[in-house]
């Protein structure tokens, strides 16, 4: 075939020995890219599809636990109120049975019955209460209303206490209000 034949015969004809030529090659290798490139877009949307989805996922995740978060702070306290309860029902089981037998003794009892539950149940979610007296001062913990001298104590020490102090979890929670001893005074 001569390259007038070539031409006549369009740009698939084969050259006579049935290869193709550089034009088919070349458009057979432009046909390749372009299915390539069309593969490779859509795999590239299929991967930003996807990191939407995950993304939206990760949203909607966050967003569901935000809210659980939420409605456990919210009812958090309600099994310590609900442990509180039975305090609040011996101080009046207390009084009543204190108008009944008009005696201090019986109510007392049942108000000393009741501290010990309320401080048990305090402690069983990790609420303390601070030891104070004869104890060192420390400003950590307490707070001095007033310095009393004494021989019976170092001075320095926790002499009494007027306000009981509390620790939740090691963290102070109230600091015990205290009566500190100092040396007594010469001459007296």
């Amino acid at each position: 075939m001569t390259a007038k034949e070539k031409k006549k015969a369009g740009p698939s004809a084969h050259d006579e020995r049935g290869e193709k030529t550089d034009e088919e090659i070349r458009q057979e290798g432009e046909k390749d890219m372009a299915a390539a490139l069309d593969e490779a877009m859509n795999k590239l949307q299929e991967s930003e599809e996807r990191v939407l989805r995950l993304a939206a996922d990760f949203e909607n995740t966050k967003k569901r636990l935000e809210r659980e978060r939420e409605i456990s702070l919210k009812y958090a306290e309600e099994n310590i109120l609900k442990e509180l309860l039975p305090g609040i029902d011996n101080i009046e089981r207390a009084m009543d049975q204190g108008k009944e037998a008009n005696s201090i003794d019986s109510l007392l009892e049942g108000v000393e019955l009741t501290r010990n539950g309320l401080l048990a149940t305090l402690e069983k979610y990790g609420v303390k209460a601070i030891e104070s007296v004869g104890q060192p001062f420390d400003p950590n913990i307490h707070e001095a209303v007033a310095m009393e001298a004494t021989g019976e104590m170092e001075p320095n020490m926790v002499l009494r206490e007027f306000q009981k102090g509390y620790t939740y979890r090691e963290r102070l929670l109230r600091p015990s209000k205290v009566i500190v001893s100092k040396p007594p005074e010469q001459g007296a």
